[in-house]
């Protein structure tokens, strides 16, 4: 590699990097999911406007692509909350597991019929639509504050899917029979996968608030090393390294880390440069003027997933729990495609499948229209089902030596019109002390804090809450929020029960 091609190299990456800021920026004011647009970078950097620019190494991009979801997936794990995603804990590890072997089937069973394929080449291909994208998820659900319940199952769903759908696309497109032991082979590595996981977390964890590294930026490193770890640990243990990511990545995320807030923003900016990278290394590889001809192939199997495989899974996962019809609904919405499944098409293509160049353009074409159609819907339809919560806390990472030190979070609620907060005085939320309101913004300016300070609807709070009373200043923000002043006479803990 010669000077010039250096010079080039990085000429061409700063070059995406910058178009895919703006692509942020841009998708954020239209409500446009921003992997389309990298997407869509990637394909015009891969046509023959830009001579020079190729990339049609099967086995890298494979593999360049699994790498990016371990990242995808750390970002995910370090950022969920404990807390918020444990009363969803069953619904979100059945959604994982019995939904997808409901969409495998069902997304098959169409395939079948409508292509005339073998089954196992049928179920290969339910298989690799079956996983929803933790980068679509996290990116799209995050900003639309649906049910605290409802967004903590579909998180997990997205975080835990994967492992189950890689196994499955592996065992569908080998050669090798498929026998009794086949189900006893993916329960073991599911099962092995969460074990490295939690050791890894926990282990690491403890290492990190014990050891005294020399510089603050060395704990994001290590955090960032102690889960690639988990991958290759429960990988050589031939285990699912994907399940072992998200787990160590949740536990970590959920302990005492030093320097949280610095590791936390490293691992989102990892999780960004994933994304765009692997985005756009998707668009060049694909071949855009080939998708023309699985347009209506990809229509129509999207159309089965969408309005049959996915409801009917949902349904499936949801039966234990008794989900109203309208909860229901939004989940069969907002299984949200990404990356995931292309990464996983360029499995059978490496393998020298049968029909395997196909299902990489039926896939792009699924991706590209049921994202744009749902990811743009999605806050609709969660208003039009009755399932958004406002005035919900959410998390701001600020860098902050004083907040580092007392290990406290700054959480952002706005009063939304139906919330019973309006009226109530500063000194009637009595938060769990030591948290406090830091701030109060009303129509863009400061109000002097003060005990008798009345708050009014589309007031935005700052909130200082140390980790060790987050939680309980979280349910008191939610009891006030439904039950005003009075919330605890009328019986109003603010759990999250239905929200």
């Amino acid at each position: 590699m010669d000077l010039d091609t250096i010079e080039r190299a990085f000429g061409f990456a700063s070059l995406i990097i910058v178009l895919a800021l703006v692509a942020v920026r841009l998708t954020r004011r239209l409500g446009l999911p921003s992997l389309l647009l990298f997407l869509g970078i990637g394909m015009f950097l891969g046509s023959d406007a830009v001579p020079g620019v190729e990339f049609t190494d099967t086995i890298a991009t494979e593999q360049l692509g699994l790498a990016a979801l371990v990242f995808i997936l750390a970002e995910g794990g370090l950022t969920t909350r404990w807390d918020n995603v444990r009363p969803a804990l069953g619904l979100g590890v059945a959604l994982a597991t019995v939904s997808v072997v409901v969409s495998i089937g069902v997304a098959g069973l169409g395939v079948h019929l409508l292509l005339g394929y073998d089954w196992r080449t049928s179920l290969l291909w339910g298989a690799v639509l079956s996983s929803t994208d933790a980068a679509a998820v996290f990116s799209v659900l995050r900003g639309v504050g649906v049910r605290r319940k409802l967004a903590a199952a579909l998180e997990l769903e997205s975080g835990l899917n994967d492992a189950p759908v890689v196994i499955a696309v592996l065992l569908l497109a080998g050669t090798e029979e498929i026998t009794w032991t086949a189900p006893l082979l993916v329960v073991y590595e599911l099962f092995a996968g969460a074990v490295v996981g939690i050791a890894v977390g926990v282990a690491g964890a403890w290492a990190l608030r014990r050891g005294a590294l020399p510089a603050a930026g060395l704990y994001p490193l290590a955090t960032i090393a102690l889960i690639g770890g988990a991958y290759a640990g429960a990988q050589y243990a031939h285990a699912s390294g994907f399940l072992a990511v998200y787990v160590a990545a949740l536990v970590l995320g959920n302990s005492n880390l030093p320097h949280r807030s610095s590791t936390l923003s490293f691992a989102e900016a990892l999780g960004w440069i994933a994304q765009i990278g692997l985005f756009v290394m998707l668009g060049i590889y694909v071949e855009a003027e080939r998708l023309g001809q699985s347009l209506l192939i990809g229509v129509a199997i999207g159309l089965i997933v969408l309005l049959v495989a996915r409801p009917l899974s949902v349904v499936a996962a949801a039966l234990p729990f008794r989900l109203p019809w309208r909860e229901q609904a939004f989940l069969s919405w907002s299984g949200l495609r990404g990356a995931v499944p292309i990464v996983l098409a360029m499995i059978p293509l490496m393998l020298g499948r049968e029909h395997s160049v196909q299902l990489l353009d039926v896939i792009v074409v699924v991706v590209v229209i049921y994202t744009l159609l749902q990811g743009t819907s999605l806050p609709w339809v969660a208003r039009k089902l009755g399932v958004i919560q406002g005035g919900q806390a959410l998390e701001l990472n600020l860098e902050a030596a004083p907040l580092e030190e007392m290990s406290a979070h700054v959480l952002q609620i706005t009063i939304p019109p139906e919330s019973r907060m309006h009226g109530v005085y500063l000194n009637q939320l009595r938060l769990p002390a030591p948290s406090v309101v830091s701030l109060i913004l009303r129509a863009g300016e400061p109000v002097p804090i003060h005990p008798l300070v009345r708050l009014e609807v589309g007031d935005q709070l700052l909130v200082v809450a140390p980790e060790r009373v987050r939680t309980a200043t979280e349910r008191r923000l939610r009891a006030v929020g439904r039950g005003g002043a009075l919330a605890n006479w009328f019986g109003e803990q603010g759990g999250t029960g239905s929200s």
